[in-house]
């Protein structure tokens, strides 16, 4: 079972996200509340933004992500080192 789901919809992937939180200003920190499960993130402000993604502690840069852009991908840091976005929100 998928963590969070319940119900008739055990076999499904939640969707939608119940919360969220800003990431400004940015740490090289563990997103709260990642450690079983990381966040996707919604973009404000355009520019790249570096990640640690849920599987894996290499940092990857996603470049040059436009404003108002959700990002359906689930990280457990935003790095401060190559992040030029601005106005980032981590959505739960």
């Amino acid at each position: 079972m998928s963590k969070g789901v319940q119900g008739n919809f055990a076999a499904q992937v939640r969707v939608f996200a119940h919360d969220a939180v800003s990431l400004n200003p940015l740490s090289n920190n563990q997103i709260a509340g990642t450690s079983d499960r990381g966040v996707c993130l919604y973009i404000g402000g355009q520019g790249n933004v570096e990640v640690k993604m849920e599987g894996s502690s290499t940092p990857v840069v996603f470049k040059n992500v436009s404003a108002g852009t959700f990002l359906p991908i689930l990280v457990t840091h935003v790095l401060s080192t190559n992040t030029t976005a601005t106005e980032i929100l981590a959505l739960y």
